[in-house]
């Protein structure tokens, strides 16, 4: 790859194409993610009609809109539709919105690594304009992308703290984890990992003043949830048809399994490195056996089918070619192998994925609640050597533009050609 591609004139091309064909994707209602479609059509525009006419009305009906997720931005993108914004026009208006995503992810890696060419780290964050989940739910809005916006600026106030920490950027990060736990509830948990780092570096008299804060910061969401009783955290999803309802499920070898293998899905490009591969093959017996034991455990509980739908590539590959779980349970064991490797000496890792776990408490599993948000964890608040010695050749960002385009046409073919 000619060095050359990195001059400022080429970024500013790769920018407006890739903005261009996001656009594009708009006007033809492109849905790579299958569901944004069905998720806008049955759930978001019912909500924000009803929001622009009776905000308090549809507020206090809200469960019955078998909505899962918060209405918190639901009711912002009703503001424009009070004001006379068409609902293509509220669409257009998300999509830009949407790209603060890109903008903040780039913020994030300057800071990070501050000893990489500014290009280079510019190309990187462009990629995800080719992320099949980004490219649907900013044409077709969705809170979930907005509630990682906000994750992503509240991870910036957190690498600024740990550049210098002042009291300003920890009390910026909790602020903006609030928003965004607002607008996607599963985000709270990362509170966690967060005042597990404050410990270390700020005042007790500060982490009990934060906490007191998160907590009368909840006091609205719970009074809501558990109070008024709009339960819809809870509400049942479509199966693998219209007859079938699925809900929650706390089953724990399930989320385990096909968590840790979408996760490997979404490292693959990184992983991509001689000296890893070779340590990794020469992993101890010892961990072997241990996450052997690990995963047997698990299979003994694992239970979930091919109904509820999703599961994640290697799941629904695995029960498509072979129809069972087999080559599904070899690519867990690697990926728990992986997780093991980068937990191994870094609490602070082990945590993240612990939080990405349990983070989800539904019974589906979908590839669109971890992409991109895996590659953004692995380069901003998963401490590894990998995120580095990435960045050491500059033609490896392509591997993220070829494992993007692979993944696009994954899903162009999955959405046209099998049921899966």
């Amino acid at each position: 790859m000619n060095y050359n591609f990195f001059k400022n004139y080429n970024i500013f091309l790769l920018f407006f194409t890739l903005y261009l064909s996001l656009v594009v994707g708009f006007y033809f209602d492109e849905n790579l993610n299958y569901g944004a479609i069905p998720d806008w059509s049955h759930t978001d525009f019912p909500v924000i009609k009803d929001l622009s006419v009776d905000t308090k009305k549809t507020l206090m009906d809200y469960e019955s809109y078998g909505h899962r997720h918060s209405p918190v931005y639901l009711i912002f993108l009703s503001l424009f539709r009070r004001i006379g914004f068409s609902f293509e026009a509220i669409r257009f208006l998300h999509l830009n919105i949407s790209l603060f995503l890109i903008y903040f992810f780039y913020k994030c890696l300057l800071l990070k690594f501050n000893n990489v060419e500014k290009n280079i780290l510019l190309v990187l964050s462009l990629s995800i304009f080719l992320s099949p989940t980004f490219r649907s739910l900013a044409i077709w809005p969705s809170s979930r992308l907005v509630g990682l916006i906000f994750f992503v600026i509240s991870s910036y106030e957190f690498l600024k703290f740990l550049n210098k920490p002042k009291k300003v950027y920890m009390w910026k990060n909790i602020i903006f984890l609030i928003i965004s736990s607002y607008i996607s509830p599963n985000f709270s948990l990362f509170i966690i990992f967060f005042l597990f780092h404050y410990l270390k570096k700020a005042a007790f008299k500060d982490l009990l003043i934060i906490s007191l804060f998160c907590f009368v910061s909840s006091i609205p969401a719970f009074y809501y949830i558990f109070v008024l009783d709009i339960n819809f955290l809870f509400a049942t999803t479509p199966g693998i048809d219209k007859s079938q309802t699925i809900s929650l499920s706390f089953n724990l070898s399930d989320k385990i399994l096909i968590i840790s293998s979408i996760l490997f899905f979404h490292l693959i490009p990184f992983l991509i490195d001689n000296r890893f591969i070779k340590s990794f093959i020469k992993l101890q017996k010892r961990d072997v056996i241990i996450v052997g034991v690990f995963l047997i455990i698990n299979l003994f509980f694992f239970g979930y089918s091919i109904n509820f739908t999703g599961g994640g590539v290697f799941f629904q590959l695995s029960n498509f070619f072979f129809e069972n779980n087999y080559f599904f349970y070899l690519v867990s064991f690697i990926s728990l192998m992986l997780i093991a490797n980068f937990s191994k000496n870094s609490f602070s890792n082990f945590l993240i994925f612990i939080l990405v776990i349990i983070s989800n408490i539904q019974n589906t599993i979908y590839h669109k609640y971890y992409d991109p948000l895996i590659m953004i964890l692995f380069f901003i608040l998963i401490n590894n050597s990998l995120s580095y010695d990435f960045f050491k050749y500059r033609n490896k960002v392509f591997y993220v533009y070829i494992f993007y385009l692979i993944y696009i046409l994954m899903r162009i073919v999955k959405n046209n050609y099998f049921n899966l």
